[in-house]
Formats: structure tokens, C-alpha cells, sequence
């Protein structure tokens, strides 16, 4: 009995898991933050025009940037509340003011390279007034080059 229970068990978390139908939608340009709706049935969509750049080779200790292009797609204003990296040698900067539907902004992302060296990647993770809380925002890859 305890046999079929474990099994049955298993099968209903393999189908769950299986069934994932996520609040982030990636394509190939970009990414996308859906939202979740308001009382008004309103909601703030974060499309970026783009998920990944890549700075290529870059010497090690230098400071490079780059500045990820969003849209607000949704139909409410969309306020970023917060920004974080996967490591604090990157360090995003986003507007603060609320972005209306259908107006852009920029997420300016500065990774220091000092200290490393060989292939890297680092995430930014963006919390919304959507009510997702953290979602996955865009990456930078580079190869640090040691001197």
C-alpha cells in the first residue's frame, strides 16, 4: 500500500511539473515580464528588446556598460521597485519614475571585471509593482582576458 501511495505521489509532482505554464515568456529578441492584473483588470508588462549581451573580450580590471532598451506593454504604469545582480561586481542602475504604457526606458548594467578572469555571465533579477516579485531580467556575457 505504502508502495502506491509513494507511487502515485511521484506521478501526480511529475505531471505538476510538467505542466508549467510560467509568468516569464522569453523569445528570441527578448524578454518579457508579464504582470499581474490589478482591481481595474489592468496590468504593467516589462519587454526588454533584447535578453543577453554580449561584451566579447574585455581586459581584466576594466569597467564596461551597456544599456538594455524595455518597453512598458501592458495597460497600467509600470514602476521596476528594485534591481539586483548575481554578483556584486555588477551593479544595474533603472529609472525610478513610473513608466506609462507604451513609453521605453533603459536599464544601464556596469560589470567590473577586476579580480576575474575566463568566460562569465551575470543575471539581473527585476522586481516590479506587477506583484511577481523577482523575475529574471536580461544577462551580460563577456571573456575577461588576464593581463
Amino acid at each position: 500500500m505504502k508502495k502506491l501511495f509513494c507511487l502515485l505521489t511521484c506521478g501526480c509532482l511529475f505531471l505538476a511539473a510538467c505542466n508549467n505554464n510560467g509568468k516569464n515568456k522569453a523569445s528570441e529578441a527578448g524578454t518579457q515580464v508579464t504582470g499581474n492584473k490589478n482591481a481595474d483588470g489592468k496590468s504593467s508588462v516589462l519587454s526588454f528588446e533584447e535578453k543577453v549581451h554580449n561584451f566579447g573580450e574585455i581586459a581584466q580590471g576594466e569597467k564596461v556598460e551597456y544599456s538594455f532598451k524595455f518597453t512598458n506593454t501592458g495597460t497600467s504604469p509600470l514602476l521596476i521597485e528594485d534591481a539586483i545582480s548575481s554578483c556584486g561586481c555588477t551593479v544595474p542602475e533603472w529609472p525610478k519614475e513610473p513608466i506609462k504604457p507604451g513609453q521605453s526606458g533603459f536599464m544601464k548594467v556596469i560589470f567590473d571585471s577586476h579580480g576575474k578572469s575566463g568566460y562569465t555571465e551575470k543575471e539581473i533579477s527585476i522586481k516590479t509593482n506587477n506583484g511577481d516579485g523577482y523575475v529574471m531580467g536580461p544577462k551580460i556575457q563577456c571573456n575577461i582576458i588576464t593581463k
